[in-house]
């Protein structure tokens, strides 16, 4: 799809993450739950599910420190619909419940058993298809798993070497490992595509994101080591982040190295074309997450004792985005430009013609000429109450002095609707194209419900929906708002 197609009619929809959709297990996850979402976003006449980054993550489950920016998350992998292949019921024996690992080697030891000649031949294409990434993510799990979950850095010679020489070490019943990894991404894949497909029926477009770095300890850092700034034994020389802003006031520091943009430019940016092609084939548009970041991006050194020593260097600029109309799909893109954002950040994204993003919570700091003010959204944007890294809209409100509270209300006017539907529907009624409301904000959460405190580790990534918050009832009144505001499908 393309932006200007995108951009043709006034669409709204909701922001929720896969993980939490309500379950049995500890995070949601493709098949019913999912299936269930899309029906109540269909009755309630949105057009959007926006989600975070839908891959591998670690123990503190953040979407934004990913094991790989081209594999899918096997934590999302429905186990119940996987149960229901032919091969794996048939003439099976052994455990097929407990821990999702145990249950996907299961199912991988079936498949290679029993799988009927058609599926081994769409999981050879599969592999084909994919084997700029996937072989040496495979290896990676393995590897990592073979040394306890320690960052790659730390594994001795050759494991710390990369692929290609822990390929050449590697003993077969790790290779049959490495086969079990390459698999749960083929189920991934294969269920990821039947979701897309529901989704689209519905007329829902899935609306994905593109973290902006891999995690340190990732397959694409430890495979393609050449194109970030790390040292020969892999130590980052420079990390990413951000200085102080309205989310940090300590400013970020993520801790994945930056990219070594000379050396992707002389190799004409083919690894991050391929990883956007991936998502791309997953997603109807994504958002290019730290957009500001394509411009100049800050870099911390290694010796660095805050985010606050960093420095702003020059970015690749549109080169790398100029790349993508190579594929035979272009996506369709909207940049995230929240933060530290000057002219010529604004010229690239309007170079691209990408939409922006506005986040009502930052409008009311009294600034007639704050562009977070929903009179001074362009049609070209991606309005939303909050993201999620900010509070629920309820709490966010609850938390503001009473100076704050009168600049909310002298630029919504009067309401009688308790909050945070005031703030929901000035979003709706702007002239921002497409419209994103957090699922709690739908449902009218507070703090207690919020995903994600940024700088911060414990609690972040964890909150689940209900399944019977979503009713007929939320469904119609989040219609009939839509058709006030002119955005029902």
């Amino acid at each position: 799809m393309r932006v200007d197609d995108l951009l043709a009619e006034r669409r709204a929809g909701v922001l929720l993450h896969p993980t939490a959709l309500p379950g049995a297990t500890g995070a949601g996850a493709l098949g019913a739950p999912a299936e269930a979402m899309l029906d109540f976003l269909a009755a309630a006449g949105c057009t959007l599910w926006q989600m975070l980054p839908v891959g591998p993550v670690h123990a503190d489950r953040s979407p934004y420190r990913a094991l790989s920016l081209y594999a899918g998350g096997e934590h999302l992998i429905g186990t119940r619909a996987l149960r229901g292949e032919a091969w794996l019921r048939a003439g099976a024996t052994g455990a097929r419940h407990g821990a999702r690992r145990h249950f996907l080697r299961f199912a991988a030891e079936r498949f290679a058993a029993a799988a009927p000649a058609a599926e081994r031949e769409a999981f050879d294409a599969y592999r084909a298809r994919e084997a700029d990434w996937l072989p040496a993510y495979a290896l990676f799990r393995v590897l990592r798993r073979l040394h306890r979950g320690a960052a790659w850095p730390t594994w001795p010679a050759p494991w710390r070497d990369g692929p290609q020489a822990a390929f050449a070490a590697l003993p077969a019943p790790l290779r049959h490992a490495v086969e079990r990894e390459a698999f749960a991404q083929f189920v991934f894949h294969r269920q990821w595509r039947t979701f897309k497909h529901a989704a689209n029926a519905r007329g829902v477009l899935l609306f994905g994101d593109l973290p902006i770095y891999p995690a340190h300890d990732s397959a694409d850092v430890w495979a393609n080591r050449r194109l970030f700034r790390v040292d020969a034994r892999g130590a980052p020389l420079e990390t990413a982040g951000v200085p102080p802003d309205a989310f940090a006031p300590q400013g970020q520091w993520w801790g994945a190295p930056v990219y070594d943009w000379a050396r992707m430019a002389a190799e004409d940016y083919a690894w991050w074309v391929q990883r956007v092609r991936v998502q791309a084939e997953r997603f109807d548009l994504l958002r290019v997450d730290h957009f500001r970041g394509y411009e100049a991006y800050w870099a911390i050194p290694a010796h660095a004792r805050s985010a606050a020593e960093g420095d702003w260097c020059p970015g690749p600029g549109a080169a790398p985005f100029l790349r993508l109309q190579a594929l035979p799909q272009p996506p369709a893109l909207v940049a995230e430009d929240l933060g530290t954002i000057t002219p010529a950040v604004e010229a690239l994204r309007d170079a691209l013609r990408m939409p922006g993003t506005r986040v009502l919570q930052f409008a009311f700091d009294g600034d007639p000429h704050n562009p977070h003010l929903p009179d001074r959204y362009a049609e070209a944007t991606v309005a939303c109450t909050g993201t999620h890294d900010n509070d629920t809209a309820l709490g966010w409100w609850r938390g503001l002095d009473a100076a704050a509270r009168a600049r909310v209300r002298a630029a919504l006017g009067t309401w009688t609707e308790p909050m945070p539907w005031p703030l929901l529907r000035a979003v709706l009624a702007s002239k921002a194209r497409l419209a994103v409301l957090p699922m709690q904000d739908l449902l009218g959460l507070d703090s207690h419900a919020r995903f994600n405190i940024p700088g911060t580790v414990g609690r972040n990534w964890r909150w689940r929906l209900r399944a019977p918050l979503l009713t007929p009832a939320l469904a119609a009144r989040m219609r009939a708002a839509l058709r006030a505001g002119e955005r029902c499908a």
